[in-house]
């Protein structure tokens, strides 16, 4: 018998100093290298909005590594919350 995939969605809000360190370029990279759907965006009060869709496994990993981020980061807080499950083709940078 196969197993299911069950596709889960949260949203993320990354605070710290996440602007203007290539925190969302990073986000994508490892978003892409983990077969991660969504998109990631800067906030107007400095803080890093992201939406990761994917199984269990890679969000997991996805979150780990948004705590601490590219090395020029400093993660202070990762805030997640349930985000119902859309269809996203990739993972793009919002502007």
């Amino acid at each position: 018998m196969r197993e299911v995939t069950v596709m889960i969605c949260r949203r993320a809000l990354i605070s710290g100093r996440v602007q203007g360190v290539g925190y969302r370029y990073s986000t994508r990279r490892q978003a892409q290298l983990l077969g991660i759907v969504g998109w990631v965006q800067n906030l107007l009060d400095g803080r890093v909005e992201a939406v990761i869709q994917g199984d269990h496994d890679q969000l997991d990993l996805m979150v780990r590594w948004m705590h601490q981020g590219p090395l020029s980061a400093k993660v202070e807080a990762v805030a997640l919350e349930e985000h119902p499950v859309q269809e996203f083709a990739d993972f793009k940078i919002r502007r």
